[in-house]
């Protein structure tokens, strides 16, 4: 399986909206009474928060004193030694916020604090970190964050509101990547208002907008400022050390293959309850290897701690020997929440895809069944939703409140929407990739392709031909048998396997015809709909609109989820995306995993408690630690062992 796609710069954050919380903070107000009737309030009115939810109350009270899924209690010590964070192989950059470079690996997750924290047992909640409450408009039109006095950069500087404006004037500017500029692109304005105190007005009134602004990143003025006081332009700063936020300081450096992170002894928000347990590490490396064979194989022999497996046959087959035999290794389950969309993108800016049933066509030709059978050990399961394995994802037939939605656009989506959900093709008894195939190769008729002098041509005798774009050795046995599917079809495949920098260039340049891809999985939709499948990012470099979506139906769904008022009104709106998403064909659906597989040295603790959602590997980096003796473990608790199925 391949691993979950790092877009760079973004790290794979959950997308959060936001709520008023009914917890106090400065101005100790009293909410409870005003969930659910916020029209009620009378202009001007005001309220400070520490914690801030897109729906209902935070699930922590004002004087909690961690998350369950942390432990406060595990030792500060030790070294954690960990491999590739995500595919890139090598690194050029110390700067994670740049189109430019490959960043050192985890280097936004360690070095750059955001102005709030999110929960990862929760839908949607924010806790104070930098910023120590939040006082959200009435009118939802702006919020104002009130930075906590003890804030430090990794210099000593106090950090001020001139500072977070700075670093959002900074990431929203054409010197920094355009997916920050689309990530905070519902926050019109930064203003300082004192010292400590920053407001944000924003363009529109989505209720995930102050939880946006709370995600926004924070770095120094200082940082690559020249002895003479000049400072280098922002998209020039690639070698120098940040001055940043977070918890760890650059230690050490070796070529571009390996870093190792020290973290930071004067880190401030240490003790904060949103940050108590997190990173007790007292170094972390990383060791960068070109493919993940060499990785499994390092991690076997004791030179890394942890590795996160993707690879059904890897964890089924090559996790054994005489470490696992002799208790020095394990490998362990662990439940997830919401799951991943992973899929075969085709690229709508090629001619050849911008017919639905010509993209229908191509997805009849992946054989899921037997890929799973015969080569994934029967550990996955079949991707079917945009929204897989949440109550964001459609099913069935559509609800009354879906149909009110899909209706008004029923001209300009496919009529199967008002059906009932896709079911993805399978070849299980009496089905076949044969019979699939016929399907298939109807399809194409219908769209004008038809099979002749050995090849499918169009009606101008071009023949198809597909270049499968990838980064990740391993993957031709996901891909060779779906290009050997293509060609009884007529359709000359090919697979081109490049390097992780060259592959993130093309992609950032939408220079490919098909590629498998992985969107995130967020725990309630927000603002990245925009990013990932809006007409407005389709055409902008560098953006999450990989496939090249332009669909003023899709544009719609979206304002509507990004407008729903409550969770009910939020579920219809994605439901409805999602039908219309799937029934578009924009990419092949294949597969996910049910859970995440870490191998680790039994050296390492983690918390008893597994989060609902989470990254993999942030979760092993941020909150898993080194045992001693008698540090609790929770291995017998949450980890059970691993067999193929």
């Amino acid at each position: 399986m391949k691993r979950l796609v790092q877009l760079r710069p973004l790290r794979a954050k959950r997308t959060f909206g936001w709520a008023f919380a009914a917890n106090g903070g400065r101005a100790a107000l009293a909410l409870a009474a005003l969930f659910g009737a916020l029209a009620t309030l009378a202009p001007g009115d005001a309220m400070a928060n520490p914690a801030i939810a897109q729906y209902d109350q935070p699930k922590y009270p004002a004087d909690f004193t961690h998350f369950d899924y942390a432990n406060p209690d595990a030792p500060t010590n030790g070294t954690l030694s960990f491999q590739n964070y995500n595919e890139l192989q090598s690194y050029d950059s110390l700067n994670p916020f740049l189109v430019r470079g490959a960043p050192a690996p985890d280097i936004l997750n360690l070095m750059f604090d955001t102005l709030m924290q999110r929960s990862w047992d929760e839908l949607a909640s924010e806790y104070p970190l930098i910023a120590d409450d939040v006082e959200v408009a009435p009118d939802l039109g702006s919020a104002t964050f009130h930075i906590n006095p003890a804030a430090r950069f990794s210099n000593g500087d106090p950090i001020t509101a001139a500072d977070v404006k700075y670093s959002f004037d900074t990431l929203t500017s054409p010197k920094a990547s355009p997916l920050f500029n689309a990530q905070f692109s519902v926050i019109k304005t930064a203003t300082v208002v004192d010292r400590n105190t920053i407001r944000f007005d924003f363009r529109h009134s989505e209720r995930d907008a102050p939880l946006i602004a709370g995600d926004l990143p924070i770095f120094s003025p200082k940082w690559g400022m020249r002895p003479d006081g000049k400072r280098l332009p922002f998209d020039q700063i690639a070698n120098e050390p940040p001055i940043a936020s977070g918890p760890y300081l650059i230690e050490f450096r070796k070529n571009d293959k390996q870093i190792t992170y020290r973290r930071n002894p004067d880190y401030w928000a240490a003790n904060l309850p949103s940050r108590r347990g997190m990173y007790r590490f007292a170094s972390i490396i990383f060791k960068l290897y070109r493919d993940h064979y060499t990785q499994l194989e390092a991690f076997k022999a004791g030179d890394a701690d942890a590795i996160v497996e993707y690879s059904a046959t890897q964890w089924a087959r090559k996790y054994v020997g005489k470490n696992f035999d002799n208790g020095l290794l394990k490998r362990g389950l662990f439940t997830d929440g919401p799951a991943q969309m992973q899929g075969m993108l085709m690229n709508l800016r090629k001619p050849m895809f911008q017919d639905p049933r010509v993209r229908h066509a191509l997805t009849m030709a992946f054989d899921y069944d037997w890929m799973n059978r015969m080569m994934f050990y029967g550990q996955y399961r079949r991707t079917s939703s945009y929204f897989e394995a949440s109550p964001f994802g459609a099913t069935g037939m559509p609800s009354p409140k879906e149909l009110a939605l899909l209706e008004p656009l029923r001209a300009s989506v496919p009529p199967e929407v008002f059906g009932p959900m896709l079911k993805q093709p399978d070849t299980i008894a009496p089905n076949s990739l044969r019979g699939n195939l016929r399907v298939a190769r109807d399809l194409l008729a219908q769209a004008g392709w038809h099979y002749r002098d050995g090849a499918l041509r169009d009606a101008n005798g071009t023949p198809m031909t597909i270049e499968i774009m990838d980064d990740q050795p391993g993957m031709d046995r996901l891909i060779l048998p779906y290009m050997q599917a293509l060609g009884m079809l007529g359709i000359h495949a090919h697979m081109r396997e490049i390097d992780s920098a060259l592959y993130q260039k093309r992609l950032d340049n939408f220079e490919y015809d098909m590629t498998t891809f992985i969107y995130p999985p967020v725990t309630i939709p927000g603002a990245e709909l925009k990013r990932r499948f809006g007409s407005a990012a389709a055409s902008e470099v560098g953006s999450e609109n990989y496939p090249g979506i332009r669909s003023k139906a899709v544009d719609s769904l979206i304002q509507s989820a990004l407008s729903a008022g409550n969770l009910d009104d939020l579920e219809a709106a994605t439901r409805a995306l999602d039908r219309v998403l799937i029934y578009s064909f924009y990419l092949v659906p294949e597969y996910y995993a049910p859970g995440a597989r870490i191998g680790y040295k039994s050296t390492l603790g983690h918390p008893a408690k597994v989060p609902m959602s989470y990254q993999y590997e942030d979760w092993v980096i941020d909150y898993w630690f080194a045992r001693t003796p008698s540090a609790p473990t929770a291995s017998s608790t949450t980890a059970t062992a691993a067999t193929a199925h």
